[in-house]
């Protein structure tokens, strides 16, 4: 039989996720609509979704899907149902809801192993305008959004751990160990921001990073801020920014697996030259790694990120990058991700700056948003606007 946490954890899990990670950190409203988007097996973390959005005075709207569901739909589907997109399905439903939660769960981490790539990436194509919606609704203040994972028999499988050690670590990575988790995520944040403001202090031009077969240059760009706690990811440690994508020079080797589209792909290299990607590897995967590179502005970076080994819980693969992402164990992680940017980095009103304007300052914008992961021992060095220069991290922790 499969494993299956306690009532008393999931009743955690869905007070985070509901009443804590929403609205920023501050919990769904009365009367506001919930978006709650959960595979076939997680159903029991559904139920307990439900019942805090109930109680919560809020409405749930279910977006429920069987498993083991997608590889047929791409064995079948021609090109017009690859490429039809549900105008006007989608438009509504981004016009009527005020967040959505995702719930990351499968039972097959490879199943769409085999399939061409180029179909695979034709529908993430199609999704563009909506991603546009939802990303101008975020930008408003008028929508919010949160990530947290499911553990699964076939995700414990795939990285050599039993079931209910996997969801082991997903129980400490939230907190859900702790009386009160909501507390202990506030009282993190906390502590992030200390960090975040004094990066923000820094008047940095470009950072320099520096480990096994990496030897990177991000430029940040002006009016931009460091991100991190902001309760959309559960569990997040990092802190984050979207820089200028045009000041992108070097190369970076990265160290953790990626599991994306229903793909394995391991070793990821990527070398970059006036802000875009001119080489591209993989030991396995690169097929579809270099498949998603051609979709339009998946070869430009919209996020670099530093996680400190001394916040994250998390100190194991998880083959989740929700998870590896902000693994910390010996040497913290830092992860790039190729694709979309995230506006929120604008230390100005979003809302008041056209698409001409958002070009201009280097933040890109794509279909694709993919962060893939190195935990090699790496420093960086942040060169700062008066020619001077500053170690800000190292042997896994930030300096500042």
């Amino acid at each position: 039989m499969s494993y299956q946490p306690s009532e008393e954890i999931l009743e955690k899990y869905a007070d985070v996720m509901i009443n804590f990670a929403l609205n920023s950190g501050e919990g769904i409203r009365p009367g506001e609509v919930v978006q709650l988007r959960v595979a076939e097996v997680a159903k029991p973390l559904l139920v307990a979704l439900r019942r805090a959005v109930l109680k919560a005075g809020a409405h749930p709207l279910i977006f429920y899907t069987p498993d083991d569901f997608s590889r047929e739909f791409y064995e079948l589907a021609n090109e017009e149902q690859l490429n039809f997109f549900p105008e006007k399905y989608l438009k509504g439903l981004i016009d009527q809801i005020d967040h959505s939660v995702a719930v990351l769960s499968e039972t097959d981490k490879k199943e769409l192993d085999g399939i061409d790539s180029s179909k695979i990436m034709a529908t993430q194509k199609t999704l563009k305008p909506y991603m546009d919606w939802r990303r101008t609704k975020e930008g408003e203040g008028r929508y919010t959004w949160t990530l947290c994972m499911y553990g699964t028999k076939a995700m414990a499988d795939e990285v050599g751990l039993s079931e209910e050690a996997y969801w082991g670590e997903i129980v400490k990575a939230c907190y859900l160990d702790e009386a009160e988790p909501a507390a202990k995520w506030k009282a993190l944040y906390k502590d992030l921001y200390e960090i975040k403001d004094k990066l923000d202090a820094l008047p940095i031009e470009k950072l320099h990073i520096e480990a096994a077969d990496t030897d990177l240059w991000i430029s940040i760009g002006d009016n931009r801020k460091w991100l991190g706690g902001s309760g959309r990811n559960i569990p997040s440690f990092e802190l984050f920014i979207s820089p200028d994508w045009r000041g992108t020079e070097g190369r970076i080797q990265f160290t953790e697996p990626l599991y994306r589209y229903g793909n394995l792909i391991k070793d990821a290299y990527l070398e970059f030259k006036d802000g875009k990607v001119v080489a591209s590897s993989a030991s396995e995967g690169e097929s579809i790694l270099k498949e998603m590179i051609a979709v339009e502005n998946a070869d430009k970076v919209g996020e670099f990120s530093l996680t400190d080994r001394r916040f994250s819980r998390i100190t194991k693969f998880m083959g989740e990058t929700l998870y590896d992402e902000n693994v910390g164990g010996e040497n913290g992680n830092t992860h790039i991700a190729v694709g979309a940017a995230y506006r929120d980095s604008y230390t100005g009103d979003q809302t008041s700056v056209s698409e001409e304007q958002w070009e201009e300052m280097g933040y890109n914008n794509s279909v694709v948003h993919t962060d893939i992961v190195a935990t090699s021992n790496r420093v960086v060095t942040a060169t700062l606007k008066d020619g001077s220069s500053q170690v800000i991290y190292r042997d896994g922790e930030f300096q500042v």
